[in-house]
């Protein structure tokens, strides 16, 4: 991305909404949608599942990811208006969204831990991109990918105990 097209960026506040628009719709959908599928200790079939040690309380949960999406569409709205481009934000918001529904609403914990690994790796990818143009952006992904290391630890636990 040239200088030139990231300071247009900056500079029009249409194009500029749009993009803001575009982040939270993308990030609010694939939060809601997600939130839909998972029943967590509602759901008699995860209530009865084998769970790993450390495994938080269900109202945790509830509590990171709405911060962790703030955190990821902050993140890709600075990496935008710095001028990186988002298709790999958007691919791991569908990845992210796939494994509520393979784990939560398939019960596939097997194929979901495999989408949650594809997931770690774009995530990276991403955090990688968003630092060539901005540390910040870059930095603000970091509890995310935490957050989805500690998970690939629950789904595998899962999968293995079960």
């Amino acid at each position: 991305m040239t200088q030139a097209v990231a300071e247009r960026r900056r500079r029009s506040p249409e194009t500029t909404l749009l993009a803001l628009g575009a982040i939270l719709l993308a990030t609010s959908l694939a939060a809601g949608l997600g939130a839909l599928v998972s029943g967590g200790e509602a759901d008699p079939w995860y209530a009865a599942l084998n769970k790993a040690p450390g495994n938080p309380p269900g109202f945790l949960f509830g509590i990171v990811w709405p911060v962790l999406y703030a955190l990821m569409a902050t993140s890709a709205f600075i990496a935008w208006r710095a001028g990186a481009k988002l298709g790999v934000f958007m691919l791991q918001l569908a990845l992210n969204l796939a494994w509520s529904y393979l784990f939560f609403d398939l019960r596939l914990p097997l194929p979901a831990l495999i989408d949650l690994l594809v997931l770690w790796g774009l995530v990276a990818w991403m955090i990688a991109g968003f630092h060539a143009h901005s540390p910040l952006a870059a930095m603000l992904q970091v509890p995310y990918i935490l957050w989805l290391s500690f998970a690939a630890y629950l789904n595998a636990w899962v999968v293995f105990a079960n």
